[in-house]
């Protein structure tokens, strides 16, 4: 016997799936919950069969490490069928007592198609990437959840999405004065509960479709990982010992609960190649990606042989910042990995989002004959509250990319950008 409740503490996140397989993240980001003894993920197949993956108490993970509260598990499911479409289940055993019978309780249900075999041919449905970051929970109420199952479950399907990139700021963990303590308890905690508001606000876009993500700063603090802006909420980062706490939290959460990569890989078919990469936790003075990883991806934009599609935190197409960096703050990296992208003669498609506003632009990448489609979609939520800002216009600059006022590029003259005036500037 199974029994639905009102369970929205729990959290259920479909994480990655392929034309085989996904993988299906259970568990609760709030304090006052206790581990199951026993609990399970069912998937249902298209055919109505069952696979099922069972929890015990000794499987639930802590995300955060300072913490002992919390807690979550992953399952993989194999053997799927390409381009299908499953639903999924996830239950914990309430044991028998004197006036109840032991049953299995539905804590939260979720849904996903696996990736197709190949980009499905014109007149059949699309294959389309729902777009999303910066996401406040303040005054959200919901409707961003809402909004993104009701497109899923019942859009049409030129719209409908199959999976989903978030590209950054699901969180924003520098918003609010409890910023300034420098109890590291309380940073640890405070930290664990911004994650358990944004993942149950979240739930019907994590629920609904294979999910990637990528952190951005909002995920540590604003301009992460440099801390000498004087943002008022963030003085306390200059105290090593806060700022180490702080760290810590904020790194188990993007591993544990986004589980981002550095730099990742998969093809539909011969059809398509995606990469998606880190471009801000690893930042240092002068690169945003570690030498090892921006290999990684530098031969993946070399080697293409379809069109490609990279999901960055940041946009290529931008003018300097001076209060803050951006890619072409790292000129050596930015310079080579346009120059990657432009080796193959392939066009590529960049997500992306960070900037408080959605825009469409293209441009010439490179000499080889490809072009780059710049899609930038930000935000999900208005964001309120201490150094928000709900939404911006679209910035119609630089004129040409790249910038030729601030990147000299070899070989590689500088071409008009045109920026789709179709597109909204503004939600």
């Amino acid at each position: 016997m199974s029994e639905t409740t009102n369970t929205n503490q729990w959290s259920l996140a479909i994480h990655r799936v392929t034309e085989a397989s996904a993988e299906i993240w259970v568990g609760t980001l709030f304090p006052t919950l206790k581990k199951p003894d026993q609990a399970r993920i069912t998937i249902t197949h298209p055919d109505g069969k069952t696979s099922t993956k069972k929890i015990t108490k000794a499987d639930w993970q802590r995300p955060f490490s300072a913490l002992n509260q919390r807690f979550f598990c992953l399952r993989a499911f194999s053997s799927l069928k390409a381009g299908q479409h499953y639903q999924v289940q996830f239950e914990r055993r309430i044991e028998k007592t004197a006036t109840t019978e032991q049953r299995w309780q539905v804590l939260q249900v979720g849904e996903f198609s696996t990736l197709p075999a190949r980009i499905p041919l014109k007149g059949n449905k699309p294959f389309t990437i729902g777009l999303g970051s910066c996401f406040y929970d303040d005054r959200d109420g919901g409707r961003a959840s809402d909004a993104y199952r009701a497109l899923y479950q019942h859009g049409n399907d030129k719209v409908r999405p199959d999976i989903t990139m978030l590209t950054g700021d699901q969180v924003y963990l520098d918003i609010g004065f409890d910023s300034l303590s420098l109890l590291t308890d309380e940073i640890h905690q405070r930290i664990a509960d911004d994650y358990a508001q944004h993942w149950k606000a979240l739930s019907g876009i994590l629920s609904s479709g294979g999910t990637w993500m990528l952190p951005d700063d909002h995920e540590y603090w604003n301009d992460y990982p440099f801390y000498d802006a004087l943002i008022p909420t963030l003085l306390s980062l200059k105290i090593k010992r806060v700022r180490k706490a702080w760290t810590q939290s904020a790194i188990d959460a993007v591993q544990n609960i986004q589980r981002c990569p550095r730099v990742e890989t998969f093809t539909i078919g011969k059809d398509l190649s995606v990469c998606l990469a880190d471009l801000r936790s690893f930042r240092s003075d002068d690169t945003f990606l570690p030498d090892a990883d921006f290999k990684s991806l530098s031969q993946w934009a070399k080697q293409l042989t379809s069109p490609g599609l990279l999901v960055s935190p940041q946009p290529l197409i931008v003018e300097e910042n001076p209060s803050e960096k951006n890619l072409m703050s790292f000129e050596e990296q930015y310079k080579e990995l346009l120059e990657a992208l432009a080796h193959s003669g392939h066009d590529i498609v960049l997500l992306t989002g960070d900037v408080h506003f959605g825009r469409i632009a293209t441009a010439p990448l490179g000499n080889n004959g490809a072009k780059l489609v710049e899609v930038i979609a930000s935000p999900l939520s208005n964001l309120t509250g201490m150094n928000g800002i709900a939404t911006a216009t679209a910035k119609k600059k630089p004129n040409k990319f790249p910038d030729p006022k601030m990147i000299k590029m070899a070989n590689w003259k500088p071409a008009k950008v045109n920026y789709n005036k179709q597109f909204p500037v503004s939600h």
